[in-house]
């Protein structure tokens, strides 16, 4: 009997690892629901006229990766969960969906250099990992959303040569990690936040290239308005022009008022001494 159990020992320790390893690798490849979610709105958001989402299908959507490798192009994998999406130059059409709020072990977007359209979903500020942003080179409109200021570990924030407009949100001045911020090329307006264009201590600054091309955006880096300046000396010389109109016509009045005050008195006097008696 005890044999038996010394021969049974080591094979059935065999048979429990391999067990164990089965159950492991299965739970491995299991998709997480909310990557799942995220993925899937986003495919439908997306238009892709060249065909170049290679492997964006529902079926690999439940299951897009196997530990640190992805079954989806321009998807990235770390322990079974999509933590980087990069989608750039691909000709895609569409909008930004918001349940890409869902894939919150998200590190890096990039959307850049397509024809994306719409605004950027608030949302985002979900991504509570999210330390790249990257959606220039498209044409969203709408306003910067202020909620990016909760994705707190944020270093890149690139936005140049869309259609964005509105004020730059004060509130992005916060993100103390932010070492890389573009917001050129846009239609933008409005004072820079100080926090952005004049950041103090030991955080980057960002220099006017960051904040060019904004017709109607200035105060540093940004270099003077040129034509607010002449618009105010506009201003002012209309002033100075309307003010000495006023005196010229004022002193005009008074003097003619002046002068008909003393023929006045002239013809009163001469008709008083008409009047008087001759001795």
């Amino acid at each position: 009997m005890r044999d038996s159990r010394r021969r049974c020992g080591p094979a059935a320790k065999k048979l429990a690892l391999l067990l164990l390893a089965a159950v492991l690798l299965l739970h491995g490849t299991r998709s997480d629901p909310e990557d799942e979610r995220c993925l899937t709105g986003l495919a439908q958001s997306l238009e892709d006229p060249g065909g170049r989402l290679v492997n964006w299908t529902k079926t690999n959507f439940a299951a897009p990766c196997s530990g640190f490798t992805s079954y989806l192009g321009g998807a990235t994998c770390n322990n079974g969960r999509i933590y980087k999406l990069s989608l750039s130059n691909l000709s895609l059409r569409g909008s930004i969906s918001p349940t890409l709020s869902n894939c919150t072990n998200l590190q890096a977007l990039d959307l850049s250099s397509n024809a994306l359209t719409g605004t950027i979903p608030p949302d985002i500020q979900s991504l509570v990992n999210l330390a790249v942003l990257n959606l220039s080179a498209n044409r969203l409109s709408g306003e910067i959303p202020p909620q990016l200021a909760l994705c707190a570990y944020l270093n890149v924030i690139d936005l140049h040569d869309n259609q964005l407009s509105g004020q730059i949100p004060q509130q992005l001045g916060l993100l103390v990690r932010l070492s890389a911020f573009d917001v050129s090329n846009n239609r933008l307006s409005g004072p820079i936040p100080a926090s952005l264009g004049n950041r103090s201590g030991n955080l980057p600054r960002f220099n006017a290239s960051s904040f060019e091309g904004n017709k109607d955006l200035y105060g540093y880096p940004l270099p003077q308005m040129k034509g607010k300046g002449l618009s105010i000396l506009a201003i002012v010389g209309i002033g100075l022009g309307s003010g000495l109109a006023s005196l010229i016509l004022s002193f005009t009045g008074v003097c003619i008022w002046l002068k008909i005050t003393d023929r006045k008195i002239a013809l009163e006097e001469g008709k008083i001494s008409q009047l008087m008696p001759d001795y």
